[in-house]
């Protein structure tokens, strides 16, 4: 279309802005009479739809916009421009609106999963059902907008006629485009595949208290390509999910939140152990940390040169960070009452072989 059809306007006015006012005119009615249209629909919708409510809040404006490019995209061939330059803001119009398109399809995702999450709480005590819910979804919302994205990036690529066919590599190959590019992208890939084994087979999940690479920690993170893990001491830890799902690590709360906690002590040849049992079940009951399942002390080892057995008490609590606690507590605990009431069972240093051997006669005899 030419000048010729528009009677109205002075020939002295060059094409392009012509153009640029007809687009600017046709995207403000547009935009206009679509947030008409979605102010309407909000207010006619009943109340009790929560969701959609929240997509029209979350997603409506970029959807406003979308259609907005798609109508100004249809009166691009009536302006008063050449061929090859309709033909460049057509497309430029129609990769806008699909990229636009995929933003308003990962915002929809989001909204689903986060719906669907929120009805689990991780903050109670049994939640290992809600933690393999919320570990599940997160995962696989990362690997959908991750798809989402590279599908939109290759539609939008693919609309221009110049970088067509790296767009069309691009949504074969789900990212590659020729070798170089494919090995560049590899650790990504592998990634994101890891992502995926990992929503399936959930070896761990969110807030999971795990050892990686000898680090205790909580999972505290899980995205396409990596997890954080929080560490005891407030740093944080980001591993590859690559890594981890190719190495092994510990998970103390698999299967159960509940776990053995340890303390080992070192006692002299002569002190009762049946007595150091007692004191342990004694401090074990009397603690608030305690899960009333386990409490058990045995020797594990002996040493000659030093005259001593290891003595190891074990107790459980419901949770790592009570375990932790607990094993603290007991251990303070116990050493403080041999040190006050039972000082003959701490270890002593013998100076030579005769001082061991006239301690062993005296425990025989006694």
């Amino acid at each position: 279309m030419n000048k010729a059809h528009l009677q109205f306007v002075p020939p002295w006015v060059p094409d392009w802005l012509i153009a640029v006012l007809a687009l600017a005119l046709t995207a403000v009615a547009a935009a206009a009479i679509l947030g008409i249209a979605r102010m309407l629909l909000r207010r006619l919708l009943p109340r009790d739809r929560e969701l959609t409510h929240t997509v029209l809040q979350d997603a409506g404006g970029v959807a406003q916009f979308a259609l907005t490019l798609l109508v100004a995209q249809s009166v691009t061939p009536l302006l008063p421009l050449d061929r090859q330059t309709d033909n460049i803001i057509a497309n430029a119009m129609i990769a806008g609106f699909i990229v636009l398109t995929g933003w308003i399809a990962i915002i929809a995702s989001d909204l689903a999963v986060n719906r669907y999450v929120s009805r689990f709480r991780i903050d109670t005590k049994d939640n290992l059902l809600a933690r393999k819910a919320v570990t599940q979804m997160h995962v696989l919302k990362r690997t959908i907008d991750v798809a989402i994205g590279i599908v939109t990036a290759a539609l939008a690529l693919m609309t221009f006629d110049a970088v067509r066919q790296f767009g069309v590599s691009l949504f074969a190959s789900a990212g590659i485009a020729g070798i170089a590019v494919g090995l560049a992208a590899k650790p990504l890939l592998e990634n994101l595949v890891a992502g995926v084994q990992l929503a399936v087979t959930q070896p761990f999940r969110i807030d999971d208290v795990v050892i990686i690479d000898g680090e205790w920690g909580w999972i505290e993170e899980i995205t396409a390509t990596y997890v954080v893990v929080r560490c005891w001491d407030w740093r944080r830890l980001i591993v590859p999910l690559g890594w981890v799902m190719t190495n092994p690590f510990q998970n103390w709360t698999r299967t159960s939140a509940s776990l053995i906690g340890s303390v080992v002590l070192y006692v002299d040849y002569r002190a009762d152990v049946e007595r150091i049992r007692a004191k342990a079940q004694e401090l074990a009951k009397a603690s608030k940390l305690w899960d009333g399942n386990v409490v058990n002390t045995q020797v594990t080892d002996t040493s000659e040169k030093s005259m001593t057995m290891q003595v190891r008490v074990l107790v459980t609590s419901s949770d790592s960070g009570r375990s932790w606690d607990m094993r603290c507590e007991m251990r303070e605990k116990l050493i403080a009452w041999m040190r006050e009431e039972y000082p003959e069972a701490l270890p002593r240093w013998y100076a030579d072989v005769s001082e061991a051997e006239v301690a062993l006669r005296q425990l025989r005899r006694a």
